[in-house]
C-alpha cells in the first residue's frame, strides 16, 4: 500500500490519550480465543493479502508504462515492496494455520471488479490511481487496525507502509500539470471516480463478510459503534482532499 502517514496510535484519538483495552491490549494468543474474531481477523488478513498481490501486478505493469528508465526502477522497485508485503502477510496466515489462497478468495472478485472499472488510460493516471486508491484502502485499514490484538495490528501497521509511491506520484503528477494545466482537470475527475468506486467497493466487501461488519460496529471489537463509522469515513474523505491539495488537484 502507498500512504504517506504514519498512524497515530487511534485515528480517533491523534493525541493517544485513551487508554487502550479488551481486544486492542490483548495479543493474538488470547484475542484469537474468541471465534468470531479470529474469523475477521482471517478475513482482514485476506484482503490484505489480495491487495498487495494485485498492486505487485499493476505497479509491474505500470513499469512498462513508465517514459524513462529511471521510472521503470523506481516502479519495479515498488513493486518488490509490496510483493514482500504480501508475503508477510501469507505468512502470518500460515502461521495461525489459515490457507492463504482460501483466506483471500472471498476478496479477488470484488478487487478485479474495482480495477477493472478503473483501468489507467495513461501513465499518469495510473500514478494517480496508485496515490489515491491505494491510500483510500490504507485508510480503512489503518482505522480498523487500532481495534486489533497487539500482534495483527503490528503487523497490519507494518504492510501499510509508505513503498515511496506517495512522494514518486506527487513530484511526477504535479510535473505533469505544471508542463500541461490542462492534465488537471482531467485527472480530478479521474480521482474523484477513484474515491467513489474506492469506498463502494469497500462497503460491498464488508456487507458480504459477516465477522468483517461484526467488527467494525462492535461487536467483536471495541470501540466501534455506527456513529464512529460515520466518523471514519468523513476521516477518510478529509485525507483523500489532503492528498488531493498534495497532488495539485481539487477534490
Amino acid at each position: 500500500m502507498e500512504t504517506p502517514k504514519t498512524p497515530t496510535p487511534d485515528a480517533a484519538d491523534p493525541a493517544g490519550t485513551t487508554e487502550v483495552t479488551g481486544v486492542a491490549a490483548a495479543d493474538w494468543p488470547e484475542a484469537s480465543a474468541d471465534p468470531r474474531y479470529r474469523a475477521a481477523v482471517v478475513d482482514l488478513l485476506g484482503a490484505l493479502a489480495y491487495g498487495e498481490l494485485a498492486a505487485f501486478e499493476r505497479l509491474a505493469e505500470d513499469a512498462k508504462l513508465a517514459p524513462t528508465l529511471p521510472d521503470k526502477a523506481a516502479l519495479a522497485r515498488m513493486a518488490a515492496a509490496e510483493f514482500h508485503h504480501f508475503e508477510q502477510l501469507t505468512g502470518r496466515l500460515r502461521h495461525i494455520d489459515e490457507d492463504p489462497a482460501r483466506a483471500m478468495e472471498p476478496f479477488a472478485s470484488a478487487l478485479d471488479e474495482f480495477h477493472r472499472l478503473t483501468a489507467p488510460s495513461d501513465w499518469i493516471e495510473g500514478l494517480v490511481k496508485a496515490y489515491v486508491g491505494d491510500a483510500i484502502a490504507a485508510d480503512f485499514y489503518r482505522e480498523v487496525a487500532v481495534r486489533l490484538d497487539t500482534d495483527t495490528r503490528s503487523l497490519v501497521l507494518a504492510v501499510l507502509d509508505d513503498t515511496g509511491h506517495a512522494s514518486f506520484a506527487v513530484e511526477k503528477v504535479r510535473s505533469a500539470i505544471e508542463a500541461d494545466p490542462r492534465v488537471g482537470g482531467r485527472l480530478a475527475l479521474w480521482a474523484r471516480r477513484l474515491m467513489g468506486e474506492a469506498l463502494s467497493q469497500a462497503q460491498r466487501v464488508v456487507a458480504d463478510r459477516d465477522a468483517l461488519s461484526t467488527m467494525l460496529v462492535g461487536g467483536v471489537a471495541d470501540g466501534f459503534d455506527l456513529a464512529e463509522i460515520g466518523r471514519m469515513f468523513s476521516r477518510i474523505t478529509e485525507a483523500h482532499t489532503k492528498r488531493m491539495a498534495a497532488l495539485g488537484l481539487s477534490a
